[in-house]
C-alpha cells in the first residue's frame, strides 16, 4: 500500500455511515486509491484464541471479496449490508479501487483514531447521526472525538435524523 492514498470510511453499517461510505465514494476516492473501511465491535468476551488477539490489534485486513461472503463475516460477528456492499463492488469496478476492511474492537472514538495511526489513513470520512445537544452531552459524539483528535484530515458527513 505504499505510495498509495488510503481513504478510510468509519462503518457500522447503520444509514447514517452508508450516506458517509457513498459520500466518500463520489467525492474523495479516485482511481488507484485503497479504500478502507473501518469497524469497531463492542468489547466482549470471546473465548476463541483469533478473538483475543483481534481484540488487542484488530483483525487482519479484509479483502472485500471476503467481507461479501456471509460465512467469513460471521466469524467476525459482522453482517454488512447489501447497499454497503453494493456500493463497494460498484465503486471497487468502476474506480478500480482496493476495497479492505479492518476491525477493531471497544471503543469506538479511540480505536478510530487509533486505525488512523496503524493502518496509516490519508484521510478518514465519519458520519454523523445528527443528535441533539442532549443526546451528544450524554452519549457523547464519536465525530467530535475522532476530528479532535485523529492524525489525519477528517471529513465528517452530517445525517439528519428524521424524528426531528
Amino acid at each position: 500500500m505504499e505510495g498509495d492514498r488510503r481513504v478510510g470510511v468509519a462503518v457500522d453499517f447503520s444509514p447514517c455511515s452508508t450516506k458517509a461510505l457513498r459520500w466518500a465514494v463520489d467525492n474523495v476516492v479516485r482511481d488507484g486509491d485503497h479504500l478502507i473501511l473501518v469497524n469497531v465491535r463492542p468489547e466482549g468476551n470471546y473465548e476463541e484464541g483469533e478473538m483475543q488477539l483481534w481484540e488487542a490489534t484488530g483483525s487482519p485486513l479484509i479483502p472485500l471479496s471476503e467481507f461479501s461472503d456471509p460465512v467469513i463475516m460471521k466469524k467476525y460477528g459482522i453482517t454488512p449490508d447489501p447497499e454497503t456492499l453494493d456500493i463497494l463492488q460498484c465503486a471497487s469496478r468502476q474506480k478500480e479501487i482496493v476495497v479492505i476492511m479492518k476491525i477493531y474492537w471497544g471503543d469506538p472514538r479511540e480505536k478510530i483514531c487509533e486505525a488512523i495511526d496503524d493502518i496509516p489513513l490519508s484521510s478518514i470520512v465519519i458520519g454523523n447521526r445528527g443528535l441533539g445537544k442532549l443526546k451528544r452531552v450524554i452519549m457523547g459524539s464519536v465525530s467530535n472525538y475522532v476530528v479532535n483528535n485523529g492524525t489525519c484530515p477528517v471529513t465528517v458527513v452530517k445525517h439528519v435524523d428524521q424524528e426531528g
